[in-house]
């Protein structure tokens, strides 16, 4: 099996589309990101997404966004989205590769934090981020749906 983990820019817009698809409903996600949406995170210059391969197929999917939170520095804080892995795809260690992925770009590019927000019953993704470090934080945001929330000290 041969694991890639690839930036995904403009032109993997219908794998990242399918993928955001499955989260969404796997996730039950009210407000859900549209087409139009996702091409905009595609291009904007401070967001960056990354897709997991298994021998040439989107098995994954994790973005780093931009964060517009009131009194949290722009340039100092970013938010983990859509980490994902398809069911078929899980146990092989291809979040934590996607999480290495964002994680050293957010270190590159001199991020301090890195935010999440989470649902408490996502209890296998709950594990992952607290081995990684992650901590619960305060409340940074007013997603209905998040329960849980997280950030990780990068530099």
């Amino acid at each position: 099996m041969d694991i890639k983990i690839v930036i995904a820019d403009p032109s993997r817009i219908a794998d990242v589309a399918l993928l955001l698809e499955e989260y969404f409903t796997a996730q039950e996600v009210v407000k859900r990101d549209s087409i139009e949406d996702i091409a905009r995170s595609l291009n904007a210059p401070g967001d960056s997404s990354w897709l997991a391969e298994v021998d040439g197929v989107a098995a994954g999917y994790v973005a780093l966004r931009q964060l517009d939170v009131a009194g949290i520095p722009a340039a100092t804080a970013l938010e983990c989205k859509r980490l994902y892995v398809r069911p078929e795809y899980r146990g092989q260690g291809i979040a934590g590769s996607l999480l290495d992925a964002m994680e050293l770009h957010a270190k590159k590019i001199g991020v301090n934090w890195i935010y999440l927000d989470s649902k408490d019953d996502l209890r296998s993704a709950l594990r992952i981020y607290e081995e990684r470090g992650y901590l619960v934080c305060d409340r940074y945001n007013d997603n209905p749906q998040a329960t849980v929330f997280m950030r990780k000290h990068i530099v």
